[in-house]
């Protein structure tokens, strides 16, 4: 069985960092893109970051680019965002997901997801 499993997910205050992880098991997900996704008003999951194959490509919301960075180790099968500078507007469940057939960027692209993990930045 497939499974996507976040974590490191909290509450911290504004300012603050936090770092995600998304462990993949029961398949390989190293020769695949992968990326983080949040609710917004108007859409179940929105663009956070996403992240080639290789790790050689990367891909942010404009409104966390700078402030987030997306990694991978492939060797672990597993994905991380590493989340500084936090708001109170980046407040959501967020969520991993794997191999997209063809935008990265795009939720609907994909058909593997985490149940998520909560983050809440407090002003």
């Amino acid at each position: 069985q497939v499974q996507l499993v976040e974590s490191g997910g909290g509450l911290v205050q504004a300012g603050g960092s936090l770092r995600l992880s998304c462990a993949a098991s029961g398949r390989t997900f190293s020769n695949t893109a992968m990326g983080w996704f949040r609710p917004a008003p108007g859409k179940e999951r929105d663009f956070v970051a996403a992240i080639s194959w290789s790790g050689g490509s990367t891909y942010y919301a404009d409104s966390v680019k700078g402030r987030f960075t997306i990694s991978r180790d492939r060797a672990k099968n597993t994905l991380y965002l590493q989340m500084n500078s936090l708001k109170p507007e980046d407040t959501a469940v967020y969520y991993c997901a794997a191999d997209p057939r063809d935008r990265p960027y795009y939720s609907g692209e994909y058909d593997y997801w985490g149940q998520g993990t909560q983050v809440t930045v407090s002003s």
